[in-house]
This record gives structure tokens, sequence and C-alpha cells, in this order.
């Protein structure tokens, strides 16, 4: 039997796989029960062009719980401020695996009305 990690590795894997394949710019995501964190990593998967998180000071101040959908939508939001100030409007959205839905739903929805495209 495999454990759930596993078959989350295997599905973000190969997700990731044919985001290289379309040489765009990866909005990364990844969830704790008690936090988020979103990272835009160049074309070629080499380089973090900016990041966010729950732990960010400026984050922390405008929400109470880091692992709700709340704070992902906070954090949705910062990335894609964060991501149009470096000139990046365009990126595939990587969920790691995760199920499109909760957090990663709340992130997505509020960098998509922030202004990023995907």
């Amino acid at each position: 039997m495999i454990d759930k990690n596993v078959s989350r590795l295997r599905r973000a894997a190969k997700t990731r796989h044919k985001i290289h394949q379309l040489r765009i710019a990866r909005l990364a995501v990844h969830r704790t029960n008690g936090h988020i964190y979103a990272q835009v990593f160049s074309a070629d998967g080499t380089k973090v062009l900016t990041s966010a998180s729950t732990l960010e000071k400026e984050v922390r101040a405008t929400i109470a719980n880091g692992g709700n959908a709340a704070a992902a939508a906070a954090v949705g939001k910062r990335i894609a401020e964060k991501a149009k100030g470096l000139g990046i409007e365009s990126v595939a959205f990587d969920r790691s695996g995760y199920q499109f839905h909760g957090r990663i739903k709340a992130l997505a929805d509020a960098a998509r009305e922030a202004g990023l495209k995907f």
C-alpha cells in the first residue's frame, strides 16, 4: 500500500514535468497544518524569484491563524503583488499534488484576483 505522501509526491512530479516542458514561471504551493507557503520559480526552475508565506511579518499582522483559507488568501494576494512587482504577469500553478480545494483554491483565487494569470 502506498501512503498518502508518496502518492502526493508522485502527482506533484507529473505536474512539475509538464510545467518544465512549457518553459514558464511556476507558482508552487506547500501547506502544513499551521502555515501555507508560495514560491515563484524561474522558467528553467533553477531560481526562486519571490516567495510569500504566513510566517512573514506583513501577513501575520492581517491574519489570526496561519492554517485557514483566509490566511491562504492573504498569501495568494501577497505573492501576486510581489510577482507583478518583478514584472511576472503569467505563471503555471503548481499545487504540489494537493487537491484543488480549500486553502489551495483560496490561494489560487486570491492570486488571480490580484492580477496574476494562470
